[in-house]
This record gives C-alpha cells, sequence and structure tokens, in this order.
C-alpha cells in the first residue's frame, strides 16, 4: 500500500535506495529564487548559475533553470565558455533549444555591444585604458589573428572602428597602404592599431614591432599620427605606446 502512494504523489518518485524529490525553481522559497534574489539583493550576489538559470528563464523536464545553468557551466568551463559556445555545442546538451541558444549568442553580443559604446563615433580617447575593454571584450576570444585599426580625428575623437586584416592561428599578413587608405577615406588624424594574439599571450613579437614601424612610416607620409598598438590576449593586452616601442 505504501508503495501505490508514493507512485501517486505528484512530485516524488521512489528510486532503488532512496526518496527523490523533484521541484521546479517555482516550488521554491521566494527568497531562492534567482530572478527574485536578483530584485532583492542585487546582479553582484548571484553565482554565475544563478545569473544563467535567470537567463534561460526555464529549464526542462525534471531538470531547473539552475541545474540545466550548472550543466552548461561545467561542460564549456564558466560563463565565459557558455557563451562563446556555437549554437551547434550548446544544443548538443538536453534541455538546450534554438531557442536558448540564440538567447546566449545575444547576450555574448550585448556584452560586445556594451563595451563598444566606450569607442562609439564622436567618443575621446585620452588612454590606452580607454580602448582596452572594448579590444579585449572583441578580440580575446578569436581563435585566429584579427588585425584592427580605430581612426580618430584631430581631438583624438572615435571616426570608426575597422576590422581590417584576418590570419591564421598564428599570423595576419598586414598591408600598410590598406591602412593608409582607410585613414584617407575617413579623414583620419591619428590611429590605434590593435590585433590579438591567439595563444593568449599579448606580449609583442618582432613581427608586431616590424609592422608597428611600417604602419607608422607609412602613416606620416599622409601626416597621419600613430598613437600606439594594443596587443590583446587572454585577459590582458599590452599597449606598444607604454612600451616606448613607436
Amino acid at each position: 500500500m505504501r508503495r501505490a502512494v508514493l507512485q501517486l504523489v505528484p512530485g516524488i518518485c521512489k528510486t532503488e535506495n532512496a526518496l527523490v524529490m523533484h521541484h521546479s525553481i517555482k516550488d521554491w522559497p521566494a527568497l531562492e529564487r534567482p530572478r527574485e534574489r536578483l530584485a532583492h539583493a542585487g546582479p553582484a550576489h548571484l553565482s554565475d548559475a544563478e545569473l544563467l538559470a535567470v537567463m534561460l528563464g526555464r529549464g526542462t523536464a525534471g531538470v531547473s533553470a539552475l541545474d540545466l545553468a550548472r550543466q552548461l557551466l561545467s561542460q564549456f568551463g564558466g560563463m565565459r565558455g557558455v557563451l562563446n559556445a556555437r549554437p551547434s555545442e550548446l544544443e548538443a546538451l538536453r534541455g538546450v533549444g534554438p531557442g536558448k541558444s540564440a538567447l546566449l549568442t545575444a547576450a555574448r553580443e550585448c556584452c560586445c555591444r556594451y563595451m563598444g559604446e566606450k569607442l562609439a563615433p564622436g567618443r575621446a580617447i585620452a588612454a590606452p585604458a580607454d580602448s582596452q575593454d572594448f579590444l579585449l571584450a572583441r578580440l580575446r576570444d578569436r581563435s585566429y589573428e584579427v588585425f584592427c585599426c580605430i581612426f580618430l580625428d584631430n581631438r583624438h575623437r572615435v571616426l570608426a572602428f575597422e576590422e581590417l586584416f584576418r590570419g591564421t592561428i598564428d599570423n595576419t599578413t598586414v598591408y600598410p597602404r590598406e591602412v593608409v587608405r582607410q585613414a584617407l577615406h575617413r579623414n583620419a588624424a591619428a590611429v590605434i592599431l590593435a590585433h590579438n594574439h591567439p595563444s593568449g599571450i599579448p606580449e609583442p613579437s618582432d613581427a608586431d614591432r616590424l609592422i608597428t614601424r611600417r604602419v607608422r612610416d607609412a602613416l606620416e607620409l599622409i601626416d597621419v599620427r600613430l598613437l600606439d598598438h594594443m596587443v590583446i590576449g587572454d585577459g590582458s593586452c599590452v599597449s606598444l605606446a607604454s612600451r616606448g616601442m613607436l
């Protein structure tokens, strides 16, 4: 009789060794639910799993949004890995369909655009730190080298940010004449160069220093100043100007 009663009670099932309770997040005490905790305590007090659960909204049959968030973080090694994962990789996990993978992809792009507002047209760049966060967000997770330029007016206000060249896992072919052409097209008075190292180590190479000098010399011919060359690694970057390498 006890076995029959247990089988009829919603949310309770009997395993071989124990009784297991299955509750959705809506059944939890209010201040233990991620969304309510977000509203009550603020985002800084939530764990990565709780923040991700809020974004996901709901889980799947037998798996809460928080459990699904924990599985994603474990599968991809943390929040950064989750947001950088391809849709096909996300959807390989049970409970993550096209809707949830699209949401996570959009969240990643929102982060990049948020950082990108620091380099919105008209914003002035006075120090390497003004562009560092944006460049890190855009370039640190690329699996190949990307060479970029920030074009500035004579008051160092941003005119445009452009990805000019793409390379393999360890090198990019950079053409100074194309940098010059783009500077003339933008009527730029100054330029900041940037590229990433897929290895994650931002230490400038001999090739980096050589291309910096070549681009600097080419820009000088049209009276455009090279302000800096930023090398982006995994979570950090190096300013060649700060190193005295311009």
